[in-house]
């Protein structure tokens, strides 16, 4: 072995590894994705596969009778059906945190559309004719829809006999969880006010309305195990709940991630994971089950929809003295991610701003409505609708101009969170307000030109409803606060294996994870980490699976940063391990192998100061370099039951929005012409990507403004819309213009000083369409979403601003 001939040569701009972090490199599944050529989970297929289906309850609260599956049997083509009584094992339920949700419903079902029965047949359709022919006999009961008939003394209980841990310190067996926030003396601060608003609130039930329908294949394994591959979000939880289901040891479980068509929460929870498993087993034969739109709208849980009741007061020089508040989500069926949700409505329920006396009360409620748990914003969501529509209130209250009162209260760096927890990072939330604002307004009356009207850029659109009589514009701003990163004491940690070789006479590197890809980017991501930290241009990022360490659940912002940051740890650590290799085979040829900082580069050994010592491919010559590791953020605490003080929350984010839109008052019909967002990332890993992840979360914050809920029958229980013909969501004729101006303040606490992206922005952009909705009709509008019938005709609670 032996070093070149002549000098050490520097590194050059030019042969500096390219597509690291910082770039805006494009996505390895893209071309894919709009080519139609990427394969979805919904798309997978084995020889001699069986169809897996469900068979739902019609009812959302009745006494299961009987069941009887004889002629769904008979039925040719059919392998098997199963109950709750089929069920292997002595664990038959299943939950993110509480285990109260059955695989199959027994003795009764609680909400419309729970799964009583499962059928294997060789063909789709067969076994959905299966499933249409099993006969249960139902005595319905009495459903608990909201929280009088919930919480009243006699109520019926969803669930009796709970033992879960919060079961000892709710005020009824029907609420699941209870988080009240007090610091301070708000009735004091009261007196002091010279201003006090109040607003009753009510946000509506959101479906992540994700385009790939849930979908798995189970493979049965020669060693009496399953393989399932899967669309999911968080691969080894799945395996927490599926295994002891199937009465088998997780070894026995193998998980591979499959192509996942959206998420935004509902994929958290499981769906047709146990049931494919169990019916792969049975049958001994690969089943497979895709979910139709109608299935999916009962197969997960949605947003929880909240009423919320809020008190703000303000001395007359507009500083707040005092919030209170209460919240009242409405939880479904079962637990799901509802004490979490609780937790984070709580902690930021009084928004981005400096208050010292705040009295807030949360609970999540258990009722026979549709299970509702994770959905991107998480809870924050509908703290924020309510807090803004107040803080515009207050400020009208004291006729201050809204960013300016918002940018008087609003919180920076070193300010203490209701919980008492201090914002140790940077906190931008006035300066935000101040880009946002400055931001150039749309033209007026833009569907006027010398060629006429364009009724494409009016309320309406091509159904040519107006021509611009009637119309009037509104602009409205928002400000919001999201945590980053699971809270409250969880113990949140990724592992990522990073392997490093010579291939073809390159070094290559392997990044092996089980992030679930949904759309955010992350294999991304971490190809970029892996170029920056080990200087090789040929990345490969290994199918996500159970082979390797869990990487927690692709949600809560999260992943970038946790999984993000055991990359770049694994990374770190085959790094040294390359250099200590180098050193041994190369260090006496250079003093700077002992004496200087050395880096990776251009597949090359550097000094920071740019010379190069090696090759890369002559240090690793034939052996491989292999790391393992897990990686924490700082640890959480849990909120004291009784005063919510503690530090719960690794990281905040704050996006603001500013909503321009044009109203035909007479019809009732909103065109939404721009949503401007000021959002600070900490540090921008991929550009492009922090720019979609805005866009995205700002576009879901406009479906749930003016157009996206579940319709639940308030009698029933029954879902009344579960399709997207009855379910809306925007189309690209319904997206505004979306400017962006992205702020990277350094978080010095997180990996690079990034922060989470993707959900402070589905928080700000609802409220502020609700805001300029306001300024242009003069409408209360205290729900959301909005409707024509809320506009056209003033009804439903709403009520003139002062305006004719």
């Amino acid at each position: 072995m032996s070093m070149p001939d002549g000098a050490p040569s520097k590194i050059t701009q030019g042969t500096r590894t390219k597509g690291g972090i910082g770039e805006s490199t494009l996505r390895p599944d893209g071309v894919l994705k709009v080519t139609g050529e990427f394969a979805y989970s919904s798309d997978m297929w084995h020889e001699d596969m069986l169809w897996g289906q469900i068979l739902r309850s019609p009812l959302a609260h009745a006494e299961i009778v009987s069941i009887d599956t004889g002629e769904a049997l008979a039925t040719p083509g059919v392998y098997a059906v199963l109950t709750y009584d089929d069920l292997p094992a002595d664990v038959k339920h299943y939950g993110l945190e509480i285990r109260d949700t059955p695989v199959l419903a027994h003795g009764k079902v609680r909400h419309h559309g729970e799964p009583v029965a499962i059928v294997a047949a060789d063909h789709p359709e067969t076994a959905r004719r299966a499933a249409a022919r099993i006969r249960v006999d139902y005595r319905e009961l009495p459903v608990i829809s909201d929280e009088s008939s919930a919480t009243a003394p006699d109520a019926l209980l969803v669930h009796e006999d709970r033992t879960d841990p919060h079961a000892a310190h709710v005020p009824h067996p029907n609420i699941v969880h209870r988080q009240p926030i007090v610091r301070g003396d708000a009735a004091r601060a009261a007196e002091e006010a010279d201003v006090i608003v109040s607003g009753d609130y009510c946000f509506g039930m959101q479906d992540q309305a994700f385009l790939g329908p849930e979908s798995g294949l189970a493979v049965p394994e020669e060693d009496g195990g399953v393989h399932l591959y899967v669309a999911t979000q968080w691969l080894h939880s799945d395996l927490r709940q599926i295994a002891p289901v199937l009465g088998l040891p997780e070894d026995r479980v193998r998980m591979t991630l499959s192509g996942v068509g959206g998420a935004f929460g509902g994929r958290e929870d499981l769906s047709m994971q146990i049931h494919a498993c169990l019916l792969a087993l049975r049958t001994g034969k690969p089943v497979k089950i895709v979910y139709n739109r109608f299935e999916s709208f009962f197969g997960h849980v949605h947003r929880h929809p909240a009423r919320l009741h809020y008190e703000h007061g303000a001395t007359k020089d507009g500083r707040l003295t005092h919030v209170k508040c209460r919240i009242v989500l409405d939880g479904g069926a079962y637990a799901s991610a509802s004490p979490a949700v609780v937790g984070n409505a709580a902690s930021l329920g009084v928004g981005p701003y400096a208050v010292d006396a705040v009295d807030i009360e949360a609970v999540a409620l258990y009722t026979n409505n549709p299970p509702c748990g994770a959905m991107r914003g998480f809870g924050a969501v509908q703290a924020c609708f309510a807090y803004e529509a107040q803080m515009d209130k207050v400020a009208a209250r004291l006729g201050m101009d809204p960013v300016e009162f918002r940018r008087l209260n609003a919180m920076e760096q070193g300010a203490l969170m209701p919980t008492g927890q201090r914002v140790d990072s940077p906190a931008p939330v006035a300066e935000l307000l101040r880009r946002v604002k400055a931001m150039p307004m749309p033209p007026e009356r833009q569907w006027e030109s010398s060629e006429g009207v364009d009724v494409r850029q009016l309320p309406g659109g091509l159904s040519n409803t107006t021509h611009g009589e009637g119309v009037v514009r509104g602009v409205g701003y928002a400000v919001g606060i999201k945590n980053v990163g699971f809270s409250e004491g969880f113990d949140d940690y990724s592992t990522a294996k990073v392997r490093v070789e010579v291939a073809g006479g390159r070094p290559v590197a392997t990044v092996h994870t089980a992030m679930a890809e949904v759309g955010q980017g992350g294999v991304t991501v971490h190809a970029q980490i892996a170029r920056t930290e080990l200087g090789v241009a040929q990345v490969t990022i290994h199918p996500a699976d159970t082979q390797v360490g869990s990487a927690g659940s692709t949600s809560a912002s999260r992943q970038t940063y946790v999984t993000g940051g055991a990359v770049k740890n694994a990374c770190e650590l085959v790094r040294e391990r390359v250099l200590e290799l180098g050193r041994r085979r190369f260090g006496a040829y250079h003093p700077a192998w002992a004496t200087a900082e050395l880096l990776l580069e251009g597949g090359k050994v550097v000094t920071d100061g740019g010379e190069v010592l090696a090759d890369l491919a002559d240090v690793l010559e034939d052996e491989a370099v292999e790391v393992e590791a897990e990686w924490r953020h700082r640890p959480t605490e849990p909120f004291d039951l009784r005063t919510g003080q503690g530090n719960g929350h690794v990281q905040y984010s704050f996006a603001a929005h500013r909503a321009v839109v044009e109203v035909d008052t007479e019809l009732g019909l909103v065109k939404v012409v721009e949503l401007a967002c000021a959002q600070d990332v900490g540090k921008a890993l991929n550009p492009l990507s922090v720019l979609g992840q805005i866009q995205g979360g700002t576009t879901q914050g406009l479906g749930i403004a003016v157009m996206e809920e579940i319709i639940v029958d308030p009698a029933t229980a029954q879902v009344r819309n579960p399709s997207f013909t009855d379910y809306l969501i925007p189309t690209i004729l319904d997206t505004p213009t979306i400017p962006v101006d992205v702020l990277e303040l350094a978080d010095e606490h997180a990996p690079y000083g990034l922060r989470g992206v993707g959900e402070a922005p589905t928080l700000s952009s609802t409220p502020a369409v609700l805001a300029a909705i306001r300024n242009a009709t003069g409408l209360e509008l205290n729900r959301t979403p909005v409707r024509p019938e809320h506009l056209a005709l003033p009804v439903c609670g709403s009520s003139r601003l002062g305006r004719p």
